[in-house]
């Protein structure tokens, strides 16, 4: 049985998680954290109550309930201080927070080195969007002109999504940078062409009514080829989350992509 700690358990992804570490017989739910608390974390997600009570201090939370896993699905400008707070008390964190840098990955790395704790992001948990990546990086071997469109809900506070940037990583593994459309194209907009990863342009769409969608659209001629992915509803990530924690003991370091646990 994995004991797991979820942070930012009152968000709308925190409620799925915490929900989903309850009901899975291999894993349990030892702690929940949140700026809001109080409230018992099974009767927080409808479900009866647990006998876990959402606190708002994580160290306490640590130290009080020795969790093996901290999933965090909290916001950019924290994820990162709960991950090192995790790691310097020997607990391996399960990512899903996206925005985090380059730079705090490597320092990640580091402290998961140091403390002989692994540390596992992943820039989607749905199953289905890392088979999309997966068949996009293919893909690029054949057809290298290609555009991302991502499109999320409007209360996500990065963009591109990190599901967009791990796509156009592991494109960029198989196809050189190069820039597309027409040598003499001209915005007369800047960014109308969108983010540049390696050549490769990422555009975001944030409205009300979407969840988590990305298409890439690969250009030929005479034939274009689209590869989409749609989470209709937050269920979509967590048996991916749930994988994550089951797994992540087992891992060694910095650990990047579900398609590593697959």
């Amino acid at each position: 049985m994995v004991k797991v700690l979820v942070t930012g358990a009152c968000g709308r992804m925190g409620q799925a998680v915490v929900k989903s570490i309850i009901n899975d017989p291999e894993t349990e739910l030892v702690a929940a954290v949140d700026l809001k608390g109080g409230m018992d974390a099974g009767e927080l997600v409808g479900l009866k109550p647990v006998g876990v009570k959402v606190t708002t201090d994580l160290a306490a939370a640590i130290a009080e309930t020795k969790p093996e896993v901290m999933v965090d699905f909290t916001r950019p400008d924290v994820v990162f201080q709960n991950a090192v707070l995790a790691l310097k008390n020997k607990v391996a964190p399960v990512i899903g927070t996206t925005g985090l840098g380059d730079d705090a990955k490597a320092e990640l790395k580091a402290l998961s080195e140091e403390n002989d704790t692994p540390v596992f992001i992943a820039p989607n948990f749905a199953i289905g969007a890392v088979l999309m990546m997966l068949m996009a990086r293919q893909a690029a071997k054949y057809m290298p002109e290609v555009e991302i469109i991502e499109l999320h809900h409007d209360r996500k506070l990065d963009a591109p999504s990190g599901t967009a940037l791990e796509t156009a990583n592991m494109i960029s593994e198989v196809r050189e940078a190069h820039k597309q459309g027409h040598p003499e194209e001209k915005e007369k907009i800047a960014g109308a062409r969108g983010a540049q990863v390696n050549g490769i342009p990422i555009h975001s769409v944030r409205l009300p009514g979407y969840v988590a969608h990305q298409e890439v659209i690969f250009g030929g001629l005479g034939q274009t080829l689209t590869i989409r992915h749609d989470s209709l509803d937050r269920e979509s990530f967590m048996p991916g989350v749930v994988l994550a924690c089951k797994k992540i003991l087992g891992l060694k370091g910095l650990v990047i992509g579900l398609d590593k646990l697959m």
